[in-house]
């Protein structure tokens, strides 16, 4: 059975993917930093490095974002028209490090720009000119003729089929197409309505371009919501859970579209446990924050970051034991790591481990178990939405690979530098405890029939919620029928707050 549960609180939405009851995918949005990938916007540029060939621009999204003049000479030809640069019509690709990005911009010039990546701590989205506007079946590519399917479909019949049906379609000059891996089970009808929409997309969104004035956002991909339904239909999920009366009714909406494709279900979740509690996807979550996970089979890894990468050292652990008694210590050895490669995978994925990681494994002597482990890491891998790159196994059982980075990961979502430990540790931001609060009393009062409480927390984040939240809180207990006060108290920890009860003055448990 696979499952999504959605978890909407009033600053974050959070996705878990469940597989036979177990968290494989996880997704936490918040509303005061959504996710821009894909979006394409007017920008302006703002300064431009010559020693890098790269520039900064301005794309209305707080930081500046950043494009290197490789993802400028991609195409070059929406530029040369859209926005009149001098660039020469002799100058060929394989020349770009020839060419100067002071020929292509100027400060202060419109450009239309698309999101690769999202902005990480200090660093701006990086951004690219290779327009692409994807959609259920298909990706548009307004400024190439490529058209193409996707290496996923394997199926060489499938394959063939599209690209005879692709190479037909009549696309204005210059335009080009790619089939997504939904594309299998889509009709003809269906392609050639939804690119005859991108179409219409791109026309609406140069339109848009010359209209706008200052930097603005010109196409919102998908918001978390519609992905997760069009991703339950796509892949035959069974259902979707949903804690928020309104969501469920928006999700509901959504599906019409799509009902006679595959018979989902969406249901309200109405128990008064925490959805997350209740399928155990919080308890997943605080392990994804460790740094030590253990393996079924006895063993464990350790998960270490560096400026550089991100490692992971598998231990036999418990299983050492069961070595020595086995005959076969060799096979031993292997489940560790087949076990170990398994939980990897997981774990970059709910992590959302972006960069260089070396993986470390249990040494083997022969080189038909390295095989054996190092096949069950990419099998585990191509479960994963982002692009990953595997290396061959080195002779001391080292792995190298890269995954690709999408957003945030869930420790820079969750955690901040520790002010106690002079920044080498990790706390849970403000946010994160603004988070957390919400959740405890809407549990205190509809689970445990709590209706008189007293809050109390450090003055920092006391200070942090002022206003929105802590009116957001009194006005949830008020809903609930129960009464919220709030105090300090400094000598808490910053990640700590206690509820006690006003009536008893003890402190309640949760």
């Amino acid at each position: 059975m696979q499952e999504i549960l959605l978890n909407v609180e009033s600053k974050e939405i959070r996705y878990a993917h469940l597989k036979m009851g177990l968290l494989h995918n996880l997704i936490i949005e918040r509303k005061k930093s959504r996710q821009i990938t894909g979006n394409i916007y007017l920008g302006y540029v703002k300064n431009i490095l010559h020693n890098i060939q790269s520039a900064f621009i301005d794309i209305g999204e707080g930081d500046n974002g950043f494009i290197h003049i490789t993802d400028i000479l991609e195409n070059a030809k929406i530029f040369e028209e859209t926005y009149e640069l001098d660039f020469a019509k002799h100058d060929k690709p394989e020349k770009k490090q020839q060419q100067d990005i002071s020929r292509l911009l100027e400060p202060g010039q419109p450009v239309l720009v698309q999101v690769l990546k999202e902005p990480i701590g200090s660093k701006g989205a990086r951004l690219t000119s290779n327009i692409s506007v994807a959609g259920r079946y298909l990706v548009l590519l307004p400024n190439s003729q490529h058209k193409g399917v996707s290496r996923k479909i394997e199926d060489r019949k499938v394959r063939d089929r599209l690209k005879k049906l692709i190479n037909a379609f009549e696309m204005p000059k210059d335009m080009g197409i790619i089939c997504r891996t939904a594309c299998v089970h889509a009709s003809e009808e269906a392609l050639i309505d939804e690119a005859n929409e991108l179409i219409k997309n791109w026309n609406q969104i140069i339109e848009n371009f010359h209209k706008a004035k200052g930097p603005t956002c010109l196409y919102q991909e998908s918001d978390l919501i519609k992905r997760a339904v069009i991703t339950a239909v796509d892949k035959k999920f069974d259902r979707i859970l949903i804690d928020d009366y309104a969501t469920h009714k928006h999700c509901k909406k959504i599906y019409a579209n799509y009902a006679k494709e595959h018979p989902l279900k969406i249901e309200l979740y109405r128990d008064t446990a925490p959805i997350f509690e209740r399928f155990n996807v919080e308890k997943e979550i605080e392990k994804a924050l460790r740094r030590k996970i253990w393996l079924p089979c006895g063993g464990y890894l350790y998960f270490d970051k560096t400026e550089a990468m991100h490692t992971i050292d598998v231990n036999s652990g418990r299983s050492q034991e069961e070595q020595q008694s086995s005959k076969n210590v060799e096979e031993a050895l292997v489940r560790v790591n087949l076990e170990a490669a398994e939980e990897i995978a997981r774990q970059l994925r709910l992590r959302n481990v972006g960069g260089l990681v070396i993986c470390d494994f249990i040494d083997m002597r022969f080189k038909k178990s390295q095989r054996r482990v190092l096949d069950r890491l990419k099998d585990c891998m191509k479960e994963d939405s982002a692009k990953c790159s595997i290396l061959s196994m080195s002779e001391f059982g080292l792995v190298e690979m890269t995954r690709q980075r999408q957003r945030e990961s869930l420790s820079q979502t969750l955690m901040t530098d520790c002010p106690y430990y002079y920044g080498k540790g990790l706390i849970k931001n403000f946010e994160t405890v603004s988070v957390e609060i919400e959740r405890t009393l809407k549990k205190l009062i509809y689970n445990q029939k709590q209706y008189a409480l007293k809050l109390t927390l450090h003055p920092k984040i006391a200070n942090f919620l002022n206003g929105e939240d802590k009116k957001h809180f009194i006005e949830i207990a008020e809903k609930g029928n129960a009464n919220l006060k709030i105090e300090k108290d400094d000598e808490l920890h910053l990640n700590d707050f206690e509820f006690y009860s006003t009536t008893s003055n003890e402190k309640i448990e949760f």
